[in-house]
């Protein structure tokens, strides 16, 4: 059954940050959560499908990036029984997020607390490191966009792939690479969609947004955006001039390319892959 995401409605937007609700082994569960300043999105979402936040047993994280992740010690503390699992690279940043906050903050300066709302830390003792299966699914390392991003794959075929697959806001084609800083990898992001292509799942759960059943088309087109990205901020792209590219490329795929950039901002995917170019050159 194709899952249908709960639109998180990010800053009064629609198809910016999605969440989805699964059925698993040890009942209701969800994929990422989004910041705390949308919580209230996704208790209108689950009450949309009969459940209250109570009723949920796990969450399971893509990675601890805000906007997948940002709510998870908020909902804890309202729901102290619920199951947090996460990358083990991760999990400590769940537990003490004040690292992760300030990081947040120096990017975002004084449009953090609009953007994302709280970051409250998860007790210890509801955090879980991944290792392998969980609540009857398959949970791989999934590097490239960040090193503790994970994919969920369904046995029913459903990828729940977080960042790891792109940014494509359906029933739009265009398939964007999300690259912000700090950890950014090229390399390991192709190897992660070789891992992908290699499981064939049927579809891919998109955070941004929605759920792709045009599986092959969609990672080819990733992985070759990706790299022609990368190639133009190696070559020597300014920021002006990638944000330009990258605004074409969407004008000619007749896409929205404000709501892209909101999902994803443009100058975020330059900065990224520009560190990313520094460290590879060694300087």
């Amino acid at each position: 059954m194709t899952p249908e995401p709960i639109d998180l409605h990010h800053l009064g937007r629609e198809k910016i940050i999605a969440s989805y609700l699964l059925d698993t082994d040890d009942g209701p569960t969800l994929f990422d959560c989004g910041p705390s300043t949308t919580i209230d999105a996704l208790k209108a979402g689950l009450a949309d499908r009969g459940l209250a936040l109570t009723d949920v047993r796990h969450l399971l994280l893509s990675h601890i990036h805000l906007d997948h992740a940002g709510a998870a010690g908020t909902l804890v503390r309202e729901h102290p029984s619920l199951q947090v699992h996460v990358s083990p690279i991760g999990a400590p940043h769940l537990v003490d997020p004040s690292r992760l906050e300030r990081s947040a903050r120096r990017l975002y300066g004084d449009s953090f607390d609009s953007l994302w709302g709280e970051l409250a830390p998860v007790p210890e003792q509801n955090v879980h490191a991944l290792d392998g299966r969980v609540l009857g699914l398959e949970s791989f390392p999934s590097p490239g966009h960040a090193s503790h991003h994970v994919c969920y794959l369904d046995p029913d075929g459903t990828l729940y792939a977080g960042d790891a697959c792109g940014v494509r806001v359906l029933p739009g084609r265009f398939v964007m690479p999300p690259t912000p800083p700090p950890e950014v990898d090229v390399e390991a992001w192709e190897k992660t969609l070789d891992e992908i292509d290699r499981r064939s799942p049927e579809r891919l759960a998109l955070i941004h947004f929605g759920v792709a059943e045009d599986v092959g088309r969609h990672v080819t087109e990733l992985r070759l955006n990706l790299l022609d990205w990368a190639e133009s901020v190696e070559g020597g792209a300014t920021e002006e001039e990638f944000v330009e590219y990258a605004h074409a490329q969407l004008t000619d795929s007749r896409e929205d390319a404000p709501t892209y950039d909101f999902a994803m901002p443009l100058w975020q995917s330059y900065a990224g892959l520009k560190r990313w170019a520094e460290k590879r050159a060694g300087t």
